[in-house]
């Protein structure tokens, strides 16, 4: 590297000192951050321009790292974990960026940012997620649960909090292939609608009916949240889960209005997203290669608007460290199946979709990022248990 490049970098990376570490280049040149014995190490092949990292800089390195300008010796999880915990160090650039953290939020743009990510195809996803396809995370209630295991924890437990009864009426808004649906169908005798805009989930959902024998009891609709005002139905009961990260701010009262057009009075509404401490407008490099338009709601914004609506708040609970521990499941599965998705992918998706799955992990373990259900009702609900105890009775 030239002297004016290597000087740059070294005081760029000084404000990630945190946790020492090595910088080695492949000329033999290296340096270390910070005091200490080096925690990870990282091998640059190729110089990073100094214009993306001025941009951003989880995009710069993101980018680097799926090019294969930028490698991480030994664990990549263990590596992002001592790094990520100083993402408020991390710069970005709204001017240079003001089209991918502000992209457009009508129904068309972000029906094409769903179908981006969940339609890459359901043989992708069935490769490393558990047979359950749920696409969130579990609840292990032990040490030794399987993922299989948590997220049927994980369901069983949403499915106690909406307090279900036999012919009851459940919406699912993101459905996605309609696991948790089918379970309550099972388990409760419920009738249930499901909505996705992801034509492969819908495919498999249906698929899954058929097998079930359950179509007295379900349906799939490909559908926006954005039409639900217009059914000539009313739920006794709606979920949500893992969706309203792709609403977008802007989006957020709107969501709850026609998510309260067709919830019966004193129904109850469970909403479960991942969540931020406070108010931001998101990752350049999670919004640009992995959830365009994604936008991670804070707790008290949620709860504001839901109040709005004369939404009553019956229980929250985090999932944060759950939800570590899934996607370091789905890590191990991805590792694992490696060589099966080498056939079909490139090289860069590959490398992609590990910084994405331990990223997401390490995000979670430093807190940077959170995830909450939310259980309401619309207006008072006096029929419910006076304990929490039903909750957990799964």
């Amino acid at each position: 590297m030239k002297n004016i490049e290597l000087d740059f970098l070294k005081k760029y990376l000084s404000k990630f000192d945190q946790n020492p570490f090595l910088v080695n280049f492949k000329d033999d040149e290296s340096f270390v951050i910070g005091d200490g014995e080096p925690k990870f190490e990282i091998l640059l092949n190729n110089p990073i321009p100094k214009c993306d990292l001025l941009a951003s800089t989880s995009l710069a390195l993101g980018e680097a790292y799926m090019r294969g300008d930028l490698e991480i010796k030994g664990d990549l999880y263990k590596t992002l974990n001592y790094f990520l915990g100083q993402m408020t160090q991390f710069y970005v650039d709204n001017k240079i960026l003001k089209n991918l953290i502000h992209p457009p939020t009508s129904a068309r743009e972000q029906k094409k940012e769903v179908q981006y990510h969940y339609d890459i195809g359901n043989d992708f996803y069935s490769l490393w997620l558990d047979d359950t396809m749920s696409y969130s995370c579990g609840y292990f209630k032990t040490e030794n649960d399987s993922l299989y295991q948590a997220q049927l924890n994980k369901v069983h437990l949403t499915l106690s909090k909406l307090n279900l009864q036999e012919n009851m009426t459940l919406l699912d808004i993101g459905c996605g292939w309609g696991f948790l649906l089918i379970e309550a169908a099972k388990k409760y005798k419920i009738h249930g609608v499901g909505i996705t805009l992801s034509q492969e989930q819908a495919k498999k959902f249906e698929e899954r009916i058929k097998e079930e024998n359950l179509e007295n009891y379900l349906e799939v609709k490909l559908m926006d949240y954005r039409e639900l005002h217009k059914l000539d139905v009313k739920f006794d009961r709606i979920v949500s889960i893992g969706m309203l990260e792709h609403v977008g701010r802007k989006n957020y009262n709107l969501f709850i209005k026609n998510v309260n057009s067709v919830l019966n009075p004193s129904g109850i509404f469970l909403l479960h997203y991942i969540s931020g401490r406070i108010e931001n407008d998101g990752d350049p490099w999670i919004k640009k290669y992995i959830f365009p338009g994604g936008v991670i709601p804070s707790l008290r914004e949620i709860i504001s608007i839901c109040s709005d609506f004369n939404y009553y708040t019956v229980d929250i609970e985090s999932l944060r460290r759950h939800y570590n521990k899934t996607l370091l499941c789905w890590n191990e599965n991805f590792q694992k199946n490696k060589d099966k998705l080498k056939g079909k992918f490139s090289d860069s998706f590959i490398r992609m979709w590990q910084l994405y799955l331990c990223g997401c992990a390490a995000g979670f373990n430093n807190g940077v990022v959170d995830i909450h259900q939310l259980v309401f009702t619309k207006g008072v609900n006096n029929s419910l248990p006076m304990t929490r105890n039903y909750l957990y009775q799964s």
